[in-house]
């Protein structure tokens, strides 16, 4: 899975940046592990995600917890979004203790995804690296917004949501939380991070003139 892969930024802006998540192997371990993602889901939950969700219903910004929990089946895909890589490392020892037999993933910065494997005495099945972006180069938003569209893997934030927001914030219309939120809201996995997106948008709004305000 790489649709948490491909997030950019420097490395004091993605160290508040780490994801979570399960999912079952299709005509080998599918049939009956909509149970195990639900405790998949108990897990993370103890810990206070900064955002979660279920790839079939959505994120815990949109539906309300008890839905997405009921909604979880054997094709689901689990996902929690957390800011400290010492709660990563002590949800991975739970995981790790309750054995659900299901494929977890984590998404971070290399060297603290390893340390928090370490910590957990957890072996690494694979690790996988994105190469960036090919081509036009030339046509892409500034990098400032790019750090904010893709911690949507699925292309659901635009960067026309992010200039919105943006505004909204310089016409005082809403507060950098608000604003996060309106960008976390659409990514329906629930893999956007709106502690980062705060962050990134108090640098980003100084940076940008609205037209007509000078």
């Amino acid at each position: 899975m790489t649709h948490t892969l491909h997030r950019r930024g420097s490395r004091e802006s993605l160290s508040c940046d780490y994801i979570v998540f399960t999912m079952s192997a299709k005509g080998f371990n599918e049939a009956g592990s909509g149970k195990k993602m639900k405790e998949f889901l108990d897990i993370l939950l103890k810990y206070r995600p900064v955002n979660y969700g279920d790839m079939v219903t959505g994120n815990g910004y949109v539906k309300p917890r008890e839905e997405i929990y009921n909604q979880i089946g054997d094709t689901s895909i689990v996902h929690g979004v957390f800011t400290d890589p010492k709660i990563v490392s002590d949800v991975l020892k739970e995981l790790k203790a309750a054995d659900l037999g299901t494929s977890v993933v984590v998404t971070g910065i290399h060297e603290d995804t390893e340390k928090c494997c370490r910590e957990s005495s957890l072996e690494k099945h694979t690790v996988e690296h994105s190469l960036g972006i090919f081509g036009r180069l030339k046509r892409l938003p500034a990098e400032e917004i790019l750090q904010l569209t893709t911690m949507c893997g699925h292309g659901m934030v635009p960067v026309n949501l992010v200039e919105k927001v943006v505004a909204d914030i310089k016409r005082k219309k809403k507060t950098y939380r608000e604003a996060a939120l309106d960008l976390t809201r659409p990514c329906h996995c629930g893999v956007y991070n709106p502690v980062r997106a705060e962050r990134l948008l108090r640098r980003l709004v100084p940076l940008m003139v609205l037209d007509g305000c000078g």
